[in-house]
């Protein structure tokens, strides 16, 4: 599933190529995505300028000067992506947005179809909807006091606590092992058992891992594109999702992969103990 970093390439490849840009048509060639896309929602946005493209969390908001806001989430393998008009319809394309610019389409494909687009009328009711899904802060500002307080009143395995969206939006599985590896700490590990310098440094390495994410354009396991087409590069970097039973990194033992809260979760036995080090 793309998560933060994939989320934030695309929104980044495609501020330039969508800013200013005005819907001409809006077309629906494929299957249905997860929710049904309101035919009402086709002729709204015709004839619609994009102001921005933002995101939060895992979620792409394309803004119009209108104030009505498009709501994307990629689910597992969706692509959302600027074509020329004359490329050939991939199948699976959910959705076709005409640009009015040289030909150009903003296309979006779901092959497992749990992604989703939604059309909010207004941002006051696009904030009623993130209100509503209570998320987390973003990781790259946690306010210390509030993650120290989070963690400690959690009875949750961090693996389990960093893939809740309510604590912290945008990490999934990938970003949570990655983060957990560089941080030193064991994915089982009750969330409460953290100190305050594991805690801080916890919030430090997930910035980290996020960033450099970010500047390898995120990661490409199977389906995932930026906004222009282009496939990320972060596969390359993993220091322990999807390593198992290859030599950790530091250490040399072997990758483990254990099941935390229903995920597959990869991290070093040695550099990752289980019980912490100090206190």
């Amino acid at each position: 599933m793309p998560e933060l970093p994939e989320v934030e390439t695309v929104v980044r490849d495609l501020i330039p190529l969508l800013s200013l840009k005005t819907v001409i048509k809006v077309e629906v060639p494929g299957k249905k995505l997860r929710r049904p896309w309101d035919p009402v929602w086709s002729q709204l946005l015709v004839n619609q300028t994009i102001e921005k493209v933002t995101r939060r969390g895992k979620w792409i908001i394309i803004s119009f000067r209108s104030n009505v806001q498009l709501l994307i989430h990629l689910g597992m393998t969706g692509q959302l992506c600027v074509f020329n008009q004359s490329t050939p319809l991939q199948s699976h394309t959910n959705l076709v947005f005409s640009l009015d610019c040289k030909a150009k389409e903003l296309r979006f494909r779901d092959i497992r179809r749990f992604g989703s687009a939604d059309v909010f009328l207004s941002q006051e009711a696009l904030k009623e909807f993130f209100d509503s899904r209570e998320l987390g802060p973003e990781p790259f500002n946690i306010p210390e006091d509030y993650w120290f307080n989070t963690l400690a009143k959690s009875s949750r395995n961090l693996k389990a606590f960093l893939l809740d969206q309510k604590n912290i939006t945008g990490v999934g599985n990938i970003y949570a092992d990655e983060s957990l590896y560089k941080s030193g700490l064991n994915p089982s590990r009750k969330a409460m058992s953290l100190s305050k310098k594991e805690a801080l440094l916890l919030a430090k390495c997930i910035g980290e891992v996020l960033g450099s994410a970010i500047k390898n354009r995120g990661s490409t396991i199977k389906d995932y594109v930026g906004g222009s087409g282009l496939m990320g590069g972060y596969q390359d970097e993993f220091q322990a999702y999807g390593r198992t039973g290859e030599p950790c990194k530091k250490c040399g033992q072997p990758i483990k992969k254990i099941v935390l809260a229903g995920r597959s979760t990869h991290f070093c036995p040695i550099c990752q103990p289980k019980k912490p080090r100090t206190r």
